[in-house]
């Protein structure tokens, strides 16, 4: 089992840079894939982007590819989400989220823990 602490949120104009933290327990956090999903008010989850155990594999939705980037430090069991070029429609809760049954998904429901999210709010 592994639990998820997102870090990292906060208030930044358009076009400006966050760094999000997933911070996780556990001794075999490097055997999970994690996938960073955003909500958004009155709007459903969404896909984010995802990477594998080792790092080899990262996949991103079409709205943030280009600008958002995934990455991994398992010897700190942390994963990073880099977000440049904000826009105000990027404003939403982002979530980290892990399972150890999947390569590379872009499905809520494959994904077994959750952290408790972290808001980002982008000004125009």
């Amino acid at each position: 089992q592994v639990q998820l602490v997102e870090s990292g949120g906060g208030l930044v104009q358009s076009g400006g840079s966050l760094r999000l933290s997933c911070a996780a327990t556990g001794r075999t956090f490097s055997s999970y894939t994690v996938g960073w999903f955003r909500q958004a008010p009155g709007a459903e989850r969404e896909f984010v982007g995802t990477i594998w155990k080792n790092g080899e594999i990262t996949k991103y939705a079409g709205p943030v590819k280009g600008r958002f980037t995934i990455s991994r430090d398992n010897t700190k069991n942390t994963v990073y989400l880099q977000m440049n070029n904000l826009r105000p429609e990027d404003t939403a809760v982002y979530y980290c989220a892990a399972s150890d049954r999947i390569i590379a998904s872009s499905r809520s429901y494959d994904y077994s823990y959750w952290g408790q999210g972290t808001q980002v709010t982008v000004s125009s």
